[in-house]
This record gives C-alpha cells, structure tokens and sequence, in this order.
C-alpha cells in the first residue's frame, strides 16, 4: 500500500442558484408560489408544449443586475439567452434555457472575515437561467412523479472563482450571500424551500502548486451546516483515495444527509456536453446605461456598510455590528430604535439577548413582533431614571413582547415601580439582617459574598422593587 505523505491544499469554487422573488416565472406568466398542489402553476409555456414562444421576465432581468451592481460585476451591454440541452424527467422541453458565453453580469467579489482573517472571493458571473421541476420518488422508489411546479422558475446562477480554501469559508461565503441578496430583497433566501440552493467543486493539489487537481461536484447542498459537513468530508475522501495510490475522478456526487457522505451520481459534465447553442426564441439583451444608473440608486446600505456605521458612528464592538447587520430587518429595527433618542449599546443589548431569545422561542421574524423600537426606548428609559430596575425591566420586556403594550402602561398596571426611598428601605434591609442572625456572624467573621445573600433577600421582601444599588449602600452601611 502507497502511503502518501504529501500536504495538499484545498481548493473550493461554489455555484449559488438562488430563486428570484418574482410574482411570475422567468418566460410565461405563471405563478412561482411555494407550496402549491402538483402541476397546478403550470402552462403550455413552462412544460414545453410545440409552437409556443417564451417571453422575458424584466423584473427577473432588473433583479440580476441589481445583484451584479452590488456585488461589484460588469453589467454586460449586450448578453443572451442559451439552450443547455440535455435529459432528465422533471425538464420538459429536453432543454434549459440560461445564459452561456455571453452573461448579463461577469466579475465581482464577495469579502469574507472569517476568525478575523479578511478574505476577497471572486465572482465568474452571474447569470439568469429558468429552474427545472422536481422529481418525487415514493413507495422505496417503486415510483416516481415530476411536479412541474417549479419548471421555469426565475434563478440567478453565482458562479465563484475557485478561491475558497476552507469549509467555513465556503459556509461564510453562502452566508454572506445570502444576507446580501435578502438585502437587495430579490431572494428570501429559504434554503429548506430550495429557493438557495448550492453545488461546490472541490478538488485538492500539493501545497505550494497552482494547477488545479480533478475536481468532483457535489450537487444541491441546502443548508450551511450540510455545506461544512459535505464538504469536509469530500476533502477526507479524496486524501484517502491519492494516500492509497489511487485517483480521482470526476464525478458528480450527492450529499447523503442520514449517512453523512457523498455518493457518486454519475460523470461530471463538460461544457460540449451540453451542446449549448443561442436561443433562437429570444432576442439578445440590451441593457441600456442609464437603465444600469437607475438600478443603482435603488441599492440599499449593504451589510458591509452597516457594520461599519455601527462601528464607527454607534461605537459599537465589533461581535454586535456584524450581529445586528446580519439581517435587514434587525438592522433597521436597531436603527429605529438609535433614532428615538436611546443609547446604542443599550439597545444592542436589549435586542441580542432578551429579544433575539423571544423571537427564536416564538419563531417569530422581527418585522412581525408586536414588540416595537419606541417599546424598548420607553423601557429603556425607565431604567436609566430609576423607575424600575433592571430585574423588572427584564420582566416587563417579555410582558411587552407577548402583549403588545407599552412599558408605562405594564409598569403602573402591575405595580412594579421602583422602591427607591432611602428610609423604607433601611425598614427592610434590617428587618433582613434581624431575621438571619447566622448568616450576619459569618458576612462579620470575613466572608463578604453573601452580601449577594443579604440583597437577594431583600429583593424578596419587595417582589424585585428594591433599587439594587440604594439596597447594596444601605447594607453596606448597617453591616459596618
């Protein structure tokens, strides 16, 4: 047996289709809803019957610029549409129509921090491409059916450079992307409803040489922890098979989720495979310049953008920015809040503990909480002039979020303002010391922790409406 001891370099090139948020398909007028009974969102046009003509979605081809303009790409001025020909049940026209030599957007890039290592990953292009249908197996795989559902669905094809050398860097880049295309709101970015879905060549090489090794494709990983994990393992396997003298090949794999393995599918494809040829049906794409312009204005602050503004205006550390810039909503929500007058880190705080905890135990999005920013600024508030402690604001918060009302109206509801009158409070915290005369000896003969005792005590006498800090002076005082 031929052991091999060489180090070898992992090299990763990942291609993103990412379904388009438009009301109708990419060349008939279908609707591209998900979760619709089989074969009911079809029509001559999607499942390839003779003689009928597709025509072009613009908002499809306005999303894929807008795209290519906020990821740094070339819009071409002139681009068109190609037959990929091939078979498989779930395409019935025995042909996709996408986008071959000539793309709409070429170039780009994609910046990556992972573990504080700043990366730039390069982008091919983008293309526009009509998704498949779906192929249904049931009964053991005793039977299949095609739903033609998603035929002629609007995708968007990102096509990296093979720049990517780690697992977790391929896992952050889709991330990325994904927080970006939801940005620019032309994808919801659903990987569990296949509207992002991912196919990663990978292959391996000696460190320090620059030809590329034979690469195997891995097919239609949908999830971020499956892109780690395929991945990984298709690195290990490929190590084993050149450490036992064999060699790759390449193939097309898939992802066995249950088993944690890639298994082979069949030969990876070469472009002259496809027999790609000009769609004769549709005209070459003319993307005027000022069209281009006015697309542009339309590009929200993008991620990289925010996380430098919460950074640097907000003063924020960097683990919250990139926290908050990771979803628009979320950062738009901290934004509103920050605008009505409450401290940045204060809100920070608030959102990514108690309100990231409620949202994720509710599975609730947070455009849909009843919890609003001025709720939160009203709390807020109330803290920071001695109202109520922070304990109950704690409280309060989750009374909020579950009902709706405002903290004022919560706190004079229940009864939950702050006990801060020095006198009543010195009632209590002795009538404490009285009761635990035990306790009193041991704080005296040195041991000073159970001072927290002594508070906790007191808080219990006044259901959590002691002011902490009065209580801690005043104890500090009487127990000398």
């Amino acid at each position: 047996m031929k052991i091999d001891t060489t180090t070898y370099e992992t090299v990763i090139g990942l291609e993103i289709h990412a379904q388009m948020k438009t009301q109708s398909k990419m060349f008939c007028g279908c609707p591209t809803q998900f979760g619709a009974d089989p074969n009911t969102q079809t029509c001559p046009v999607c499942i390839g019957m003779p003689g009928v003509l597709p025509v072009i979605n613009k908002l499809a081809l306005e999303f894929t610029i807008k795209t290519g303009l906020a990821l740094g790409c070339r819009i071409s001025p002139f681009s068109r549409f190609a037959r990929k020909n091939y078979f498989y049940p779930d395409l019935p026209k025995g042909y996709q129509i996408s986008q071959y030599e000539l793309p709409i957007c070429e170039g780009g890039f994609v910046m990556l921090n992972v573990d504080g290592n700043v990366r730039r990953i390069n982008l091919t292009r983008i293309h526009m491409e009509e998704d498949a249908g779906k192929n249904i197996h049931e009964g053991a795989g005793s039977f299949s059916f095609v739903d033609l559902n998603r035929a002629g669905v609007p995708l968007m094809e990102i096509v990296s450079e093979p720049d990517i050398r780690t697992p977790k860097e391929a896992a952050a880049y889709v991330r990325k992307l994904r927080t970006i295309l939801r940005y620019l709101d032309v994808c919801d970015g659903n990987m569990e409803e296949g509207s992002l879905r991912c196919d990663a060549n990978i292959s391996i090489r000696p460190q320090g040489t620059e030809a590329l090794g034979v690469k195997t494709e891995i097919k239609n990983i949908n999830s971020f922890k499956f892109i780690e994990k395929a991945l990984e393992y298709e690195i290990e396997r490929q190590r084993h098979v050149l450490s036992e003298g064999g060699r790759i090949i390449q193939e097309t794999r898939l992802w066995n989720t249950s088993a944690g393995i890639t298994e082979s599918m069949r030969s990876k494809e070469e472009a002259h495979d496809y027999r790609y040829f000009p769609e004769p049906d549709l005209v070459p794409l003319i993307v005027d310049e000022s069209w281009t312009a006015e697309i542009r204005k339309e590009i929200p602050e993008l991620p990289d953008d925010k996380i430098l503004k919460f950074t640097g205006e907000y003063k924020l550390p960097a683990y919250d920015a990139d926290l908050l810039a990771s979803e628009k909503q979320t950062a738009q929500w901290f934004e509103e809040a920050v605008s009505l007058g409450a401290n940045a880190k204060d809100v920070s705080n608030w959102m990514m503990g108690e309100l990231m905890r409620l949202l994720n135990e509710k599975a609730v999005s947070i455009e849909k909480s009843t919890l609003k920013p001025a709720h939160l600024c009203e709390l807020i508030k109330l803290v920071s002039d001695g109202t109520i402690n922070l304990k109950t604001a704690k409280t309060v918060f989750e009374d909020m979020f579950n009902t709706g009302k405002t903290a004022a109206a919560l706190v004079k509801e229940k009864g939950l303002v702050q006990i801060s009158d020095v006198g009543e409070l010195e009632k209590t915290v002795a009538a404490v010391i009285a009761e635990n005369p035990g306790e009193m000896s041991r704080y005296k003969a040195g041991e000073t922790k159970l001072t927290g005792f002594f508070v906790g005590e007191v808080m219990k006498k006044t259901k959590g409406k002691a002011n902490p800090k009065a209580v801690n002076e005043i104890l500090r005082r009487l127990m000398g």
